[in-house]
């Protein structure tokens, strides 16, 4: 995540992209307390234990993401600073990996974007709204206008 900063921060590049756990992952991730494989917890069998040990896993992913977001906010850029620039996106393509459901996922869109992007906000969109809808219109407010991006069906208002 360091690098990242360093590498927005020198201009070096403005598009970066980290994989912190693909949903097959059998990594362990020591640091955040808990000693099961990522996927494995990922089907909990709706054991509390398991959910309680997959949440805690999850909560340290969101700490790290907190991380980078604190450390995009306190780095001068220009008029503001790099999160203020930035257009960051954080989440899962699977919102219940027990039940492999790919529908309401849980995604966070960070940053400003130079002044494209609102903050403070929690849309809901209608079920089923294809994760490609949101993508599409991201590429809208990068200045990339596309009319469709795989299964999108339209935009949705970010």
């Amino acid at each position: 995540l360091d690098l990242q900063v360093l590498a927005w921060q020198a201009d070096i590049t403005r598009v970066s992209t980290l994989l912190m756990a693909k949903e097959l992952s059998n990594a362990v991730y020591p640091k955040s307390g808990i000693r099961d494989a990522f996927h494995i917890l990922s089907h909990h069998s709706n054991i509390q234990q398991n959910k309680d040990k997959f949440a805690v896993l999850n909560m340290y992913h969101v700490a790290l993401f907190s991380y980078f977001l604190d450390k995009l906010e306190s780095t001068p850029d220009g008029d503001g600073s790099l999160l203020d620039h930035a257009m960051v996106l954080y989440g899962s393509g699977i919102s219940d990996g027990n039940q492999h459901n790919h529908t309401d996922l849980p995604i966070i869109v960070a940053g400003g974007a130079s002044g494209k992007l609102k903050g403070g906000r929690h849309i809901r969109n209608p079920k089923k709204t294809p994760m490609s809808n949101l993508l599409l219109s991201l590429l809208d407010h990068l200045g990339v206008p596309t009319e469709k991006l795989g299964d999108s069906t339209g935009r949705v208002a970010i």
